[in-house]
C-alpha cells in the first residue's frame, strides 16, 4: 500500500537533496556581498514569432552582463565584499503571459530546462564568477503543451544548480495541478531544492509565494539560510503585505531574503512603472539592511555573514525561531485540509492542457467547499 503523499512529503522536507545535487564541496565563503538588480522586464507578448521573441530574450541575457558587472565593481569599490550573488527579477526576460494561451505562450516564451536560454546565463555566471538568481516560465517534455514557473539558480561553473517550481499560482500551471505525476517522476527531491553551495544553502522562493509562511519554512527546514526572491511587484511608499511578508520569513527562518523586483515592465499596455521598486536585503533579524528607490538600479546590495547566521542558529533563545518551532503540532491539522485539491490539470490518468479561466475556476470551487464546511 502506498503511503499517504503528504505524510511522506512532511517527512522527507527536511532530508531531501534537489535534482541529485551534491553536497559543497569546496570552501564556503562566510562574508560576501550580494545584489537585487532592480531591472525593466521585457515582455514578448508583442514578437511576431517564437524564433523573434528567442531572439529578445537572448539579446537581453546579454546586457545583463555590463550591467552587473559594473554594478559589482561599485559595490567593491564603494567598500563592499566581492560580489558572489546577483538577483534577478522575476520573469525578467519575458513578462508574464496575459491572455495568450498556455501552449501558445510555452512556445513563445518558455524555455527548456536544456535550452539555449539556461546556457547563455551559464556562460553568464562563468564570465562574471558568480551566482546568478533568476525566474523564467519552462517547459517540462514529462508535461507536453504546459509549462512552469521556475526560480532557478545558476553556479559559477555554468550549471544550474537549483531549480525550483513555483507551487502556488493564480494563473498558471504549477506541480500541485498534475501532483501525483509530478511526484512519480521527480520525488520529493523536486519539491522544495535547498543548493547546498560555498556560499551557503541557498533556496528560492517566487514572486507573491513569500506570503505564504509554509514554503519559506518547508526550505528553511531542509537547511536553507539565504531565500532569493524574484519578483514583480507593486512598489509603494507604504509598508506593502509582501514587504511586511520579506521580513517575517527572515526573521521566522532565521535567513537573509534577497529580494529583486521589476523596474517596470516594458512593451505592453499597461503603464510602465506599474510593478517597480523597493527591491531589498533583509537579515536574519527581519531588518532591511538595503533597499532600492524606483528604477533600473543596482542599489538594493550588502555584505552576507553567514557565520554570524550560523552561530545565532545555534544559540539558544527567544530569537531562535528554527529551535522553538514544534511543528509536530500542527501535522495533524495540516494534513486534514483538503479544501484546496490537487490534481487539478489530471483527468482519468490523463494531463489536460487548461483554458485561462481554469484557475479562476478552481479557486471558485475551494472557496464554495470552505464556506460549505462554516470555515469562512
Amino acid at each position: 500500500m502506498l503511503l499517504d503523499r503528504r505524510q511522506a512529503l512532511a517527512a522527507a522536507i527536511a532530508t531531501v537533496l534537489p535534482f541529485g545535487l551534491e553536497a559543497k564541496t569546496v570552501a564556503d565563503v562566510t562574508n560576501y556581498a550580494a545584489v537585487a538588480m532592480q531591472l525593466a522586464a521585457r515582455s514578448v507578448e508583442r514578437a511576431k514569432s517564437p524564433e523573434e521573441a528567442r531572439m529578445q530574450i537572448i539579446a537581453h541575457i546579454g546586457d545583463l552582463e555590463a550591467q552587473i558587472r559594473s554594478a559589482s565593481i561599485f559595490i567593491t569599490q564603494y567598500g563592499g565584499a566581492p560580489v558572489k550573488l546577483a538577483v534577478l527579477p522575476e520573469y525578467l526576460f519575458t513578462s508574464y503571459p496575459s491572455r495568450i494561451s498556455i501552449p501558445d505562450f510555452a512556445k513563445l516564451a518558455a524555455f527548456a530546462p536544456d535550452g539555449p536560454e539556461y546556457r547563455a546565463l551559464g556562460e553568464l555566471a562563468q564570465k562574471l564568477g558568480m551566482f546568478i538568481a533568476g525566474n523564467a516560465y519552462e517547459t517540462d517534455p514529462n508535461f507536453p503543451d504546459l509549462y512552469f514557473q521556475a526560480s532557478f539558480i545558476v553556479a559559477p561553473n555554468g550549471n544550474v544548480v537549483l531549480r525550483y517550481r513555483r507551487l502556488n499560482s493564480m494563473f498558471a500551471p504549477t506541480p500541485h495541478d498534475v501532483w501525483s505525476k509530478y511526484l512519480d517522476i521527480y520525488g520529493l527531491e523536486g519539491v522544495f531544492p535547498v543548493a547546498r553551495t560555498e556560499i551557503g544553502n541557498l533556496a528560492a522562493i517566487a514572486s507573491e509565494e513569500i506570503l505564504y509562511p509554509e514554503i519559506a519554512r518547508a526550505h528553511a527546514l531542509r537547511g536553507a539560510e539565504i531565500f532569493v526572491h524574484s519578483s514583480s511587484e507593486i512598489g509603494s511608499p507604504n509598508t506593502t503585505p509582501k514587504m511586511i511578508a520579506k521580513r517575517a520569513r527572515a526573521f521566522e527562518n532565521l535567513t537573509y531574503v534577497i529580494s529583486a523586483n521589476t523596474a517596470g515592465i516594458l512593451n505592453t499596455a499597461l503603464p510602465v512603472a506599474s510593478a517597480d521598486g523597493n527591491s531589498m536585503i533583509v537579515d536574519w533579524k527581519g531588518n532591511v539592511i538595503a533597499e532600492s528607490n524606483s528604477g533600473e538600479t543596482f542599489t538594493a546590495f550588502a555584505d552576507i555573514d553567514l557565520s554570524a547566521l550560523r552561530a545565532a542558529r545555534r544559540k539558544p533563545g527567544m530569537t531562535n525561531m528554527l529551535s522553538r518551532q514544534r511543528n509536530a503540532l500542527f501535522a495533524a491539522a495540516y494534513a486534514a485540509d483538503t479544501h484546496q485539491h490537487a490534481n487539478s490539470l489530471i483527468e482519468g490518468g490523463v494531463v489536460k492542457t487548461p483554458d485561462r479561466d481554469h484557475f479562476k475556476r478552481v479557486s471558485e470551487q475551494t472557496i464554495e467547499r470552505l464556506a460549505k464546511d462554516g470555515l469562512i
